[in-house]
């Protein structure tokens, strides 16, 4: 077992950041996702040992967070969203301290610090000073200090914060590579689910410091059903009406488009949906079949919570 969280609870004053939290996570690539306050930061702080929980308990690597944090330290690579650097240094004597604070015999830190900045793409750059890069350059100097001891589970916090396009998808490539090439768990927190789409293969959702959502993320779009694409002219009312009454999901897109979703995946949807629109008098301009996004799956979730 990666992680076993039971019954965690954390309050800042009467707030809780974590409500009553239960969760395991076997290992591989993992997406946290949740809103603003969703409590992913504060998560990965508890899990860290940087914050203590007001109850439950909590292990990484079978090992307690109150009891042996720095042991759970030795082996967890930490990225944080916030800026962490010493701009002063050159990005090798950065990322080499880093490898020395971990308990790295000073030669083998700078050995390993060279490996790692080109792996991370900063071979040519790694002798200017922090102070000196972009936002970019700065994000993939973070990931190479959290690599510098090959840890055994990486924490990302917003690692493409501030990235531009390429650069975002760069770095995504390399938190891929580090997952399934370098055999290291991930776990991935972001807002953009497109990112942990990308990344991950598993995903967990909190809302109000509790989980929503947890699983494969193939696995829960297809538990979401077949959904469909439908263009429609005329009474758009009339026909999501006689939808709704055959308990199909729908959502109105711009341009009278609809997304609708069948939940058992019927065989024999797109007859129905001529038939439908025939009999309520509409033309159906546009139908095919869709599948589903990590958006549609985080905006169920959300919707359900919020009710």
């Amino acid at each position: 077992m990666l992680i076993e969280i039971k019954n965690v609870s954390l309050f800042y004053g009467t707030t809780a950041a974590l409500d009553n939290l239960s969760l395991e996570v076997h290992g591989g690539a993992v997406g946290l996702l949740g809103p603003n306050g969703a409590g992913k930061s504060t998560l990965i702080k508890t899990l860290l040992g940087f914050v203590k929980p007001s109850q439950g308990s909590a292990a990484v690597f079978g090992l307690d967070v109150e009891k042996q944090p720095f042991a759970i330290r030795s082996q967890v690579g930490y990225m944080p969203e916030d800026e962490c650097l010493i701009l002063g240094m050159t990005a090798v004597q950065l990322v080499a301290y880093a490898g020395e604070l971990c308990g790295m015999p000073k030669r083998d830190a700078l050995q390993r610090a060279h490996e790692v900045l080109y792996y991370v793409g900063l071979d040519e750059e790694r002798y200017r000073t922090v102070g000196e890069y972009s936002t970019g350059m700065k994000q993939r100097v973070k990931l190479a200090q959290a690599l510098i001891h090959d840890p055994k589970l990486l924490l990302l916090d917003e690692p493409t914060n501030g990235m531009d396009t390429a650069g975002r998808e760069e770095m995504l490539e390399l938190v891929k590579d580090i997952a399934m090439d370098k055999g290291i768990n991930v776990i991935l927190s972001s807002h953009l689910l497109p990112d942990v789409e990308f990344a991950c293969d598993e995903i967990i959702a909190l809302s109000h410091g509790s989980v929503v959502a947890h699983g494969q993320i193939e696995a829960l779009k297809k538990n979401k059903g077949q959904a469909y694409d439908l263009k429609i002219a005329g009474d758009t009312d009339i026909f999501i009406a006689a939808l709704k009454r055959h308990n199909y999901q729908i959502e109105l897109r711009p341009d009278k488009h609809l997304r609708v979703t069948s939940e058992n995946g019927r065989q024999e949807d797109t007859k129905f949906f001529f038939k439908l629109a025939y009999e309520t008098g509409i033309q159906l301009r546009q139908l095919r079949e869709v599948k589903h996004s990590l958006e549609d799956i985080f905006a169920e979730v959300m919707s359900v919570d919020s009710q």
